[in-house]
Parts: C-alpha cells; structure tokens; sequence
C-alpha cells in the first residue's frame, strides 16, 4: 500500500512540475522533456538495481535520447 502511494505522489508530481514547465517553454519540447526523463530514468535504475545489460549500444541509444530532448530545448522556438 505504501509503494502505490509513493507512485501516486510521484505521478501527481511530475505531471505539476510539467506543467510549472510548460509556463516557460513550448507543450510539445516540454513533453518531449518529460518523456526523456521518465525514459533514460528507467533505464538507469534497471542497470543499477535489475542487472539489466550496460553494453555500449543501448549506452549510445539512451544518449541519443538525452541529446534529442536537449537539441529541441535549444532549437525549439
């Protein structure tokens, strides 16, 4: 029960911070952002606590991800 609580406030969180976000930068590089973080997010903490695998492709790809998201908030207008 707990757990789904922690989850609940996390959800109820991240989607205030989106939109306190959102006030300054435009819906769709904002959610593109927020995607980006929830993504490599998941990623880390399944190498870190699942074993999941570290090899250097899925390293490249979840770069590629963090570029992307900082690439539209310098070039998004």
């Amino acid at each position: 029960m707990a757990s789904l609580l922690v989850m609940s406030g996390g959800f109820v969180m991240s989607f205030a911070l989106l939109t306190i976000a959102m006030r300054s930068i435009s819906m769709g590089t904002a959610y593109a952002i927020w995607t980006a973080i929830g993504t490599v997010g998941g990623a880390v903490v399944g190498m870190i606590f699942y074993g999941e695998s570290r090899n250097w492709q899925r390293m490249l790809f979840i770069g590629m991800v963090v570029c992307s998201a900082v690439g539209l908030k310098l070039f998004g207008h």
